[in-house]
């Protein structure tokens, strides 16, 4: 009873590690094909947090190292994401019930936008970490719904509105649907969430660049209620 349970948490960027990082204990670093593992303690879990860098292949790539050296329980991805839904605002929280790459188009042989080979088009989240998440929802600023991603930053407006109505797709970023899909071959559960930097339109990169931060902490501080409820969990296993 009580053992320490592993939970991996990839990152994108920098600035949503460090949200994250400052409420846990660093015990190690490990530097590991380019990338830094940083073991960390909360309670009882031992979370091994990484950034990947953006985009697909990046993410997809230490998902795999993440699960090969790190022999982890769980997998979340947190951090930001662009909303593209005309319900969101900035500084909404975005759980993803379900995970599409947007980008992917094998349409000339007869296959539907984003449908992958031996996957299909959308990768769903644990159901145990997604029950978790909603039943920590306080307000309207939480939503749960799908997640796109695809190797862009969307800034065209009339893109967004494709990939929300083809997708019913609440956010866009460039690295959940890959780490989805990399945890869903590997059997790890796994759950994607994300905080609203920007909404897509003319002054979305500003709007980024203004909120990145704030963002990552609200993100952050979701990550933390998850991480109570897991350890208390963990205790009476």
């Amino acid at each position: 009873m009580g053992e320490f349970m592993k939970i991996g948490i990839i990152f994108a960027m920098e600035s949503e590690l460090n949200a994250l990082k400052e409420y846990l204990e660093v015990i190690k670093v490990y530097d590991l094909f380019d990338l830094k593992f940083y073991e960390a303690r909360y309670k009882n879990i031992s979370c091994i947090l990484v950034e990947s860098g953006v985009g697909k292949v990046n993410s997809s790539r230490t998902t795999q190292i993440l699960i090969d050296n790190m022999k982890v329980d769980y997998i979340f991805n947190i951090g930001v994401a662009g909303g593209i839904s005309s319900d969101l605002k900035v500084l909404d929280i975005v759980i993803g019930e379900k995970l599409v790459q947007h980008d992917f188009d094998i349409t000339a042989f007869n296959h539907e936008k984003g449908y992958v080979p031996n996957t299909g088009v959308f990768i769903e989240s644990d159901t145990y970490l997604l029950n978790i998440a909603k039943s920590l929802i306080t307000d309207t600023t939480y939503k749960v719904g799908i997640i796109a991603s695809g190797d862009i930053f969307l800034t065209d407006s009339n893109m967004s509105k494709k990939i929300n109505t083809k997708f019913q797709a609440l956010c866009a970023e460039m690295e959940g649907a890959s780490i989805a899909m990399v945890c869903s071959l590997c059997h790890i559960p796994f759950l994607v969430i994300r905080s609203i930097s920007d909404v897509v339109g003319s002054e979305n990169k500003l709007t980024y660049e203004e909120f990145l931060i704030e963002s990552s902490k609200k993100v952050a501080l979701f990550m933390i209620k998850i991480l109570n409820r897991l350890s208390e969990d963990n205790k009476i296993k």
